[in-house]
């Protein structure tokens, strides 16, 4: 392992500007003029431009000057997040479409990476600037079923049964106002992700009906997926009761599971606002954001809304080499959230409610979920 705290500024001999330390900014260039258009196949789909909103977390937020960092938070982290759409407090209940997504994480210290990692974080710093770094891993498992669940052969204009099985490696990059997080996703999709073994179980502890579709899943195969995002945290107003501030964030995703360019925000009121980044959100969504830092008592409302340009999504257009049951996707797809966190001491509870428009051309409504998260430090 390599300890970076060489990579930070020597806080005892910086000044304080308000409340954060202050240190001297190196002279910096900003190229003009940066790419922002790619174009790229996938199977049969052209994908023009479809992630010019992603590089802008290379562009936008780039080395104009270095800035002043937080102090490090030397604390490791475990999370857990669980999505579901009989979590929502607001609509009927339902079992249908994104049904489920679960994932477990471990993230370290910032400021403790392996080698291998170190490598790809000073490449960023080159890029973006310095900034407290910390890894992580996240094991999950998403899965997706049609609306009617009763047939033994799906309606072919519904969305298809689907799961994924998954793991993935990132980096956290965290300045004062900015949060860049890159991360690779490993895993599995068809029968293998043994998504129809765990909605079967669970179907029979709670007594529900059978899902009767699972026989035309997709097919196995391995699948991965490259994300970025960043995240700007803007302070807005402050008042006797609280704080009010804006996280505007966007996004990309490359791979085999999905291809896709997301841009929105949320606005939050309460106290402690700059312990965390908002609430985390299993992919794809407005923002996930990690555990927060720091100590006491703090709690937060929000809203948000956000939208995805989407070039290619396994689950709808179904497997990448081989035949496999398939739905017209939607290009264009939002959502819209409310919730609330509240922090004691190191732990965060937090709670989304989440709209989602159309993903498929066939899909009767809007869908919603809600998504529970806790996490604690150590």
């Amino acid at each position: 392992m390599r300890d970076l705290s060489r990579l930070w500024p020597d806080t005892s001999r910086a000044r304080l500007v308000g409340e954060r330390p202050f240190f001297p900014a190196p002279a910096t260039t900003r190229t003009e003029d940066d790419p922002l258009a790619m174009t790229l196949r996938t199977g049969t789909t052209r994908v023009g431009t479809i992630l010019a909103a992603g590089a802008l977390l290379l562009v936008s937020g780039g080395r104009v000057g270095a800035q002043p960092l937080p102090p490090p938070d030397p604390r490791g982290t475990m999370s857990f997040v669980l999505e579901n759409d009989s979590l929502k407090l607001l609509g009927k209940t339902t079992d249908q479409y994104y049904t489920s997504g679960v994932r477990l994480g471990w993230s370290s210290a910032e400021g403790w990476l392996p080698e291998p990692l170190a490598w790809v974080d000073d490449g960023l710093a080159s890029l973006l600037g310095p900034a407290n770094t910390r890894w992580r891993f996240d094991f999950g498992q998403n899965f997706f079923t049609p609306e009617d669940k009763r047939r033994r052969d799906p309606d072919p204009r519904d969305r298809p049964y689907a799961g994924i099985l998954y793991g993935t490696v990132g980096l956290d990059r965290r300045t004062w106002d900015t949060l860049d997080r890159f991360e690779l996703q490993l895993g599995v999709i068809g029968p293998a992700s043994l998504a129809r073994d765990t909605q079967v179980f669970v179907h029979r502890v709670i007594d529900d009906p059978r899902p009767n579709g699972w026989g035309r899943q997709l097919r196995n195969e391995p699948v991965f997926n490259l994300n970025a995002e960043r995240i700007w945290r803007l302070p807005v107003a402050e008042t006797d009761f609280g704080e009010a501030d804006v996280l505007p964030a966007v996004g990309a995703q490359l791979g085999t599971v999905r291809v896709a360019a997301s841009a929105g925000g949320r606005v939050r009121f309460g106290q402690g606002l700059d312990r965390d980044f908002g609430a985390p959100r299993i992919r794809h969504t407005i923002a996930d954001a990690p555990a927060p830092v720091g100590e006491g008592f703090g709690w937060y409302l929000f809203g948000g809304i956000g939208g995805y340009v989407v070039g290619r999504d396994i689950f709808l257009d179904g497997n990448t080499w081989r035949d496999s049951r398939s739905v017209d996707r939607r290009t264009f797809v939002a959502d819209f959230e409310l919730g609330a966190a509240v922090f004691w001491q190191n732990i965060r509870v937090s709670y989304t409610q989440v709209w989602r428009t159309k993903e498929f051309e066939d899909q009767d409504k809007t869908f919603k979920f809600g998504s529970l998260s806790l996490a604690f430090s150590f």
